[in-house]
This record gives structure tokens, sequence and C-alpha cells, in this order.
């Protein structure tokens, strides 16, 4: 697993933009040496109801990547668990087991993408 909090990169202008007077800023979440090799495989805007988690498992050979809208949730990855709040982002390695759980009041919004190794991978659903 990898945390990258929201804090941990400023914004900066696009590379597209007049640098001294940008009209958009970008933060960088990961490049490509923090992603596997693939195609990408879904890419999912997910609800986590107040209360309610996921169930564990993993995936064969798919990494995927998790980034918090809204709401608070704790990540649990392989046995470490992290406290995520908007913008903070996870990266889930193939074959690591991973559940979140919404820890807050409201609704937890996500989006999430799945990078496949394209090799018949499965995901498998680990009873706790």
């Amino acid at each position: 697993m990898k945390y990258i909090t929201a804090n941990a990169s400023p914004f900066v202008p696009a590379s597209h933009e007049d640098q001294t007077r940008p009209g958009v800023l970008k933060r960088v979440i990961a490049t490509a040496a923090d992603l596997q090799l693939g195609q990408v495989q879904m890419l999912n805007w997910a609800r986590l109801p107040a209360g309610e988690c996921f169930n564990a498992h993993f995936h064969e050979d798919m990494q995927e990547v998790f980034v918090l809208l809204c709401g608070s949730v704790e990540m649990c990855v392989d046995n470490q668990t992290v406290s995520m709040t908007p913008g903070d982002t996870v990266l889930v390695e193939p074959r690591e087991i991973h559940r979140m759980c919404n820890t807050g009041r409201d609704t937890a919004e996500y989006i999430v993408f799945g990078i496949s190794r394209q090799e018949g991978g499965r995901t498998v659903v680990v009873d706790e």
C-alpha cells in the first residue's frame, strides 16, 4: 500500500498554462513510477454509507487507486490501517487484502480505478 495525503504536494500551474497567471492548477498524486503497467480495467465513482464497510478482498493482477472525495474512512490494507480525509489517496497493489470502512456520519464518496496486467486475474473475497 502507498498512502498519499491530500497535502503531500502543492498545487502548481499545469504545464499548458501561462505559468505567471495560470487558469488551472494541478496537484500530482501519482506518476507512472507509482502505477503498474497494464490496462485500465475500470473507473468508478463509489459511495459508502455511514457505518458501512466493503468486503475484504484482493485482486490477483489488478492495482487499485482510491481517491477520497468526501467523508472520512479507514482503509485497511494487509493489516495496515490509515484514516483518510478528502483528497487523500491509497494505492493498493495486486494481492493486497483491502477493506474500507466509513467512520463518519455521512456517506463517503470516492473515485477508484484499477489497472490490470491482463493475466486473467480474479477478485477474491476474503472470509473474516
